[in-house]
């Protein structure tokens, strides 16, 4: 069973953050939420496109107010 992971903020460090889980860790942890004050499409687009870490090779799209990544909700 995965272990349910929410994210306080989505800056730099949340979206790093979550990157690394997604890439390294896969099944083991299920991110459930995201709390910023930022609309989804920004979210979306600034995790998707990082100036100093590049983009991320997933899936990202915006669903209504989810962010799903790689066919996985947020």
């Amino acid at each position: 069973m995965a272990i349910k992971i929410a994210i306080n903020g989505f800056g730099r460090i949340g979206r790093q953050v979550t990157k690394a889980l997604k890439q390294n860790y896969g099944r083991q942890f299920n991110l459930v939420a995201v709390n910023d004050l930022t609309d989804v499409a920004t979210n979306a687009h600034l995790f998707k496109y990082d100036t100093n870490y590049g983009i991320y090779p997933g899936e990202v799209k915006v669903d209504g107010n989810d962010i799903v990544i790689d066919g996985d909700r947020l």
